[in-house]
């Protein structure tokens, strides 16, 4: 059996975690990091302490009407991506323990496209 790092929890809650296949477990966030739990197996599990998280990015469409996915980038492992029932109350809780100017929005599709495109105007322009 897994033990938690935390020793109180502030949310645990459905979730699914994006690292490789979509597997789907619950969340739960305390005092000393966060972290993941697999429902079917015991052995999946991801633990990422406050002071490894490098920033929580969030994916914003409708303008904060929906929240479907957020990531917590960490200073040495990568990124890991997560959705949940309620992301707002996740990141209400997230926001207690990492600062809110490490909590960044994503680049939606548009600007991806718009940043390619100008990328290579720029790139034409000098050749």
């Amino acid at each position: 059996m897994v033990e938690s790092i935390n020793s109180k929890a502030d949310l645990v809650i459905d979730a699914t975690s994006f690292l490789g296949t979509a597997t789907y477990g619950k969340i739960m966030i305390g005092d000393k990091g966060f972290e993941f739990f697999n429902d079917r197996n015991v052995k999946d599990y991801i633990q990422i302490p406050w002071s490894e998280v490098d920033y929580v990015i969030v994916s914003i469409v409708f303008g904060g009407r929906w929240i479907p996915r957020y990531a917590i980038r960490t200073k040495q492992n990568g990124t890991y991506s997560f959705a949940s029932k309620d992301p707002k109350k996740v990141l209400r809780t997230i926001r207690q323990y990492v600062e809110p100017k490490r909590i960044v929005r994503s680049l939606s599709m548009w600007d991806v496209l718009k940043n390619s495109v100008l990328r290579l105007t720029h790139r034409n322009k000098r050749a």
